[in-house]
């Protein structure tokens, strides 16, 4: 009998329907997702999955995401650089404190 461990080509998909809009205008629903991604607070089941893959994410241009976490990342990601600056600040030193990563979002996303 062999067992075979398949690693899927893209990151689970079952939260790709959540509505981004309406995180990003409400403060008391963004902010928990930023604690859980900076280790500060508690993570939902979305949040605890999207901290699983938000390095791997960065350091390989989201390669592995869905066409929808694609566009959800640059969403959420120009929301961080121009709307919530120090959170931004803080997510970039604990995942890409080289700046190895990040200098292209904030290129791209910079309103």
């Amino acid at each position: 009998m062999a067992v075979c461990y398949c690693r899927p080509d893209t990151y689970t998909d079952r939260y790709d329907s959540i509505d981004l809009d309406e995180i990003l205008r409400n403060r008391r629903l963004l902010v928990p997702y930023i604690k859980c991604i900076l280790e500060e607070g508690r993570c939902s089941a979305d949040g605890k999955e999207l901290k699983s893959h938000i390095k791997e994410a960065l350091e390989n241009d989201c390669a592995k995401c869905t066409k929808a976490q694609q566009d959800g990342t640059k969403k959420v990601i120009g929301h961080l650089i121009n709307k919530e600056n120090d959170y931004w600040q803080q997510l970039v030193e604990k995942y890409d404190p080289e700046h190895k990563y990040v200098e292209k979002y904030e290129k791209e996303l910079r309103a």
